[in-house]
């Protein structure tokens, strides 16, 4: 096994721009997964490793492969102890790497969200999947934790057999539902089609082998056929003095052909491509010329020629295809394309999210002439489409999408109004927190509700959506309604609370007499009730804050007192301003 390690980080070392970024990488992994192991029982250094070769071949930068190795080394341990290690990280690593390993640690947040879906057997809406990507995106930050976290959850599912079936299910569901999508958007198609054709085997396993077993005659007399007819094409291309690059074939996904045959009523007679010829031509004037001879030769089925060229597909896949009856009763299709849109299809592209995500390309200058440097792009490439935006989850798993800086209270709003109306207190990630905090991307945010509460005016400093703002504005601007005889019971009620509210207003008044002290200034205004808080008993001339009480009574304190100074931890939005007159 050691000599596993050592060899493989020969390979990453070898043409190294930076082997001591990848040595002083490996180091510290070795060190933080120690105690980390896979599912396979091996030391989770191995997985790393694999994650960062793959990484490696695809001819990225060294602080890119660095964070391959990195990838998991804050993920499962606590928060307390997590901060300490990204401290390590960033003293050893730099402000770059440790940002990329704090961000994909943080992916783990959208797993919530899919699990409860599957735990009640919910159907995923169109509306919540779209919402689950872009908080996975949003989250993401960096075109790089997006490569590196599909890369991971590739090489984890490769081990999905030693797992229980329901967490199988579920990570299957996962990988169709978001990471399949986001791989195709970014033009990754062989991990994009990995991905697929192994979630496919485990969520629908029935499925999966009638497909396989449906096709495996099928791909066996296509390639026989192809492997006679490919000479045959070669010959003609000759003739026409027309030269070519490759030519080769390749197989349509499992998971592809049971997509397309849902949509031809199950019938394999009218898929065309289960094997589909590639023609790699030297430019583009020369796909063109090709496709022309193809017709000249073959007829062509017209219903089946797309020019993804002049008109590229949303994930920016670029090549001509055609479907010709190729003789014998055979039917063909054929792929024709650069060297260029080749690789581009094989290894990604990401000019298409101007398309997805409504981004103007023209701003990006030269940005994008990423096709010349590819590592480059990689680093250069910001996901930055949700800036303004934040994808927080409720505890039944629903995704609310806010304004940025948005706090518990517009939280509570987007849920309903009556929500946000008597919200009393909130739970984010499980902890109790202000209603003034500011919600991050993938938090879990819990609203406690208490009827006889009302919208503060308070809370108005610091909400940010203006639905939030609206319905506190208007709420406090309704009068309370007037009774009228006969008096009910609760009326009753109520001159006992105006009784011992007059009764607490002559105590005060007696304290500011024996203070020798006119008046105590609550908020900029005076003459308002309070209480002397008896844990510090504020003299005249202390520096004193009044705590707003669940009851609307303020409470006079010292601001030195400790008592005070956890309640304005805890309730900030609670704290006014005092002063003695």
């Amino acid at each position: 096994m050691q000599d596993e390690l050592e060899k493989t980080i020969r390979q990453l070392t070898e043409k190294s721009s930076n082997p001591k970024l990848i040595k002083l990488a490996f180091d510290f992994a070795k060190e933080a997964y120690k105690d980390k192991f896979s599912i396979d029982g091996k030391n989770y250094i191995y997985h790393a490793l694999r994650v960062a070769s793959a990484i490696n071949k695809m001819g990225l930068d060294p602080t890119t492969i660095a964070f391959g190795i990195l990838h998991d080394v804050l993920d499962d341990i606590p928060d307390s102890v997590k901060k300490v290690e990204a401290t390590a990280l960033e003293k050893k690593f730099g402000k770059e790497i440790t940002s990329l390993i704090k961000k994909i640690s943080e992916l783990s947040r959208i797993h919530y969200s899919i699990a409860f879906e599957i735990r009640e057997k919910k159907s995923f809406s169109r509306e919540k999947t779209e919402n689950l990507k872009r908080m996975f995106l949003a989250i993401s930050g960096d075109m790089r934790v997006v490569l590196v976290e599909l890369l991971s959850r590739l090489d984890g599912l490769a081990f999905l057999n030693l797992f229980p079936e329901e967490q199988q299910k579920l990570y299957a569901l996962e990988t169709l539902k978001i990471f399949v999508p986001i791989g195709n958007r970014l033009g990754l198609r062989e991990i994009k089609r990995n991905l697929e054709d192994i979630s496919f085997a485990y969520l629908l396993p029935d499925k999966f082998e009638w497909v396989r077993e449906n096709t495996k005659s099928r791909y066996e007399e296509r390639e026989k056929y192809l492997k006679k007819f490919i000479p045959h094409l070669n010959k003609i291309l000759k003739r026409e003095k027309t030269k070519i690059l490759d030519i080769h074939y390749r197989a349509k996904s499992y998971w592809s052909t049971y997509q397309k045959l849902l949509k031809h009523d199950m019938n394999f007679d009218n898929i065309h491509d289960l094997l589909a010829l590639r023609i790699i031509a030297k430019d583009i004037e020369s796909c063109y010329k090709i496709l022309g001879i193809v017709h000249k030769h073959f007829r062509p089925i017209s219903e089946e020629i797309n020019d993804y060229i002049a008109k590229p597909k949303p994930n920016g896949y670029r090549s001509l295809h055609t479907t010709i009856f190729s003789g014998k009763g055979n039917i063909t299709e054929i792929q024709i394309k650069t060297e260029e849109m080749h690789k581009e299809a094989e290894y990604g592209i990401c000019a298409h999210w101007s398309y997805k995500e409504k981004i103007d390309l023209k701003k990006g200058g030269d940005k994008f002439e990423w096709m010349k440097n590819t590592p480059n792009f990689w680093k250069v490439f910001k996901i930055n489409f949700f800036a303004d935006q934040i994808y927080t989850q409720t505890p039944r798993g629903d995704i609310l999408a806010l304004k940025k800086g948005s706090t518990p209270v517009d939280f509570a709003y987007a849920i309903h109004s009556e929500v946000g109306n008597h919200c009393e207190s909130a739970k984010i990630n499980g902890k109790m927190a202000p209603l003034s905090d500011t919600l991050e991307n993938g938090d879990i945010v819990e609203i406690i509700i208490n009827k006889k509460k009302k919208p503060s005016q308070d809370w108005l400093r610091f909400v940010k959506t203006s639905l939030a703002e609206s319905q506190i504005r208007k709420t406090l601007s309704q009068k309370e309604p007037l009774f009228r005889l006969p008096i009910p019971g609760f009326i009753k009620r109520k001159f006992i609370e105006i009784s011992e509210k007059a009764k607490a207003r002559k105590e005060q008044q007696k304290i500011i007499k024996k203070e020798g002290v006119k008046q105590i200034i609550l908020a900029g205004q005076k003459g308002m009730l309070i209480h002397v808080a008896k844990c510090c008993n504020p003299k005249p001339g202390d520096k004193v804050k009044a705590y707003l009480s669940q009851h609307r009574a303020a409470v006079l304190h010292r601001t030195s007192c400790k008592n005070f100074q956890k309640l304005a931890e805890k309730f900030p939005d609670r704290i006014i301003n005092a002063d003695w007159e």
